[in-house]
């Protein structure tokens, strides 16, 4: 093996297809996949590659310090993707605390345990995933760019402002390798049914109220997640190190749009009569803080390492909503148990 690689949070949504991308794409790298599995992290996400030889899995929680020292004593890993966070804001209002445990403590001690590599691996490197929300909101007009200033405005995103600020930090006064992506939203295969395009097709499915935010007209940039991690596999192997690269797919959206385009393919996928999955949404008060707007200006990464998304919105969702079709048992899956009992008061009630 020439590499050995943590990447964490990788039974997560993103963290999947990109452990999934390395392992494939990487038969010579040795991939440690490290996931608390939470609610959000499933291993079913990887039954494809479970039993590849360049494949590890390891549950552990990057919040406990001493855990990771020894996770590091014992691998002398040559790289790091770091994925894993909290991630959804709607928790972050209503427990900030976990947010600041694993995407602040969590970061630093992952760094932490990385200096100590540093003398004997010169070449190592600490790849940062991050979100496009510690930019704040944006008006009609404009995009963010890598020289954006910070104004992160839920618990989540200034949580993970923090960890960015703190990857910076490390590569300023540590000289620690490091690069750092902030990328707009996700979608696509494997994605918990909390965010907005999963969550709106899981309820299409059972004929319950699909949830829209205040009126609907806050936007979005919609990336499409194996394109999102086509170009981390590009930064990690050929960006410069101590930069900043933001990801974004092209893709500008109203959620209220996005979901009335959902409900067509739904009612079309579903062969449903025209406008019955329309008649499901219900407006809900409004998310406390929320951000108007996020675009991404992505042609930082397009110009030095000539990445580009694959796929336009229509394509990406079609072959999502199918993939979503065709793995109903998995949906079933994931929201039994602890999601389901928040997932029941926050939505189903409304």
């Amino acid at each position: 093996m020439t590499k050995k690689i943590l990447i964490t949070g990788g039974a997560g949504f993103i963290g999947s297809h990109v452990v999934r991308r390395f392992v494939n794409n990487y038969p010579r790298y040795q991939i440690v996949n490290l996931d608390l599995l939470t609610y959000a992290g499933n291993l079913e996400n990887l039954k494809d590659i479970e039993q590849k030889p360049n494949y590890t899995f390891v549950k552990g929680d990057i919040a406990d310090a001493d855990f990771i020292q020894s996770l590091f004593a014992e691998h002398n890993f040559d790289g790091v993707i770091h994925l894993a966070a909290e991630s959804h804001v709607d928790r972050s209002i209503m427990n900030p605390l976990e947010f600041v445990m694993t995407n602040v403590i969590g970061t630093v001690n992952l760094l932490n345990a990385s200096r100590r590599l540093l003398e004997s691996k010169p070449d190592f490197l600490f790849y940062h995933i991050s979100t496009d929300e510690v930019y704040g909101s944006l008006g009609k007009e404009g995009f963010f760019t890598e020289e954006t200033r910070y104004d992160p405005r839920s618990p989540y995103s200034a949580s993970k402002a923090s960890s960015d600020h703190l990857v910076r930090a490390y590569h300023h006064t540590y000289k620690m390798p490091v690069v750092i992506s902030n990328c707009s939203n996700n979608y696509g295969p494997n994605q918990f049914p909390e965010k907005l395009i999963p969550l709106a097709l899981y309820n299409m499915l059972q004929n319950k109220p699909v949830p829209v935010y205040g009126k609907g007209e806050n936007i979005r940039d919609w990336l499409y997640v194996e394109d999102h991690a086509v170009a981390i596999d590009l930064i990690y192997h050929k960006g410069t190190t101590g930069e900043t690269y933001n990801i974004g797919g092209h893709n500008e959206w109203r959620n209220i749009d996005l979901i009335k385009f959902l409900c067509s393919v739904m009612d079309r996928k579903l062969n449903r009569p025209t406008g019955s999955c329309e008649k499901l949404i219900t407006f809900v008060k409004d998310r406390a803080g929320h951000d108007l707007r996020y675009a991404i200006d992505a042609s930082k990464v397009k110009n030095e390492l000539g990445w580009m998304p694959s796929l336009q919105f229509e394509e990406g969702l079609e072959k999502t909503v199918d993939w979503y079709l065709n793995n109903t048992e998995w949906l079933k899956h994931v929201t039994s148990g602890e999601y389901k009992n928040y997932y029941d008061s926050q939505y189903h009630k409304r």
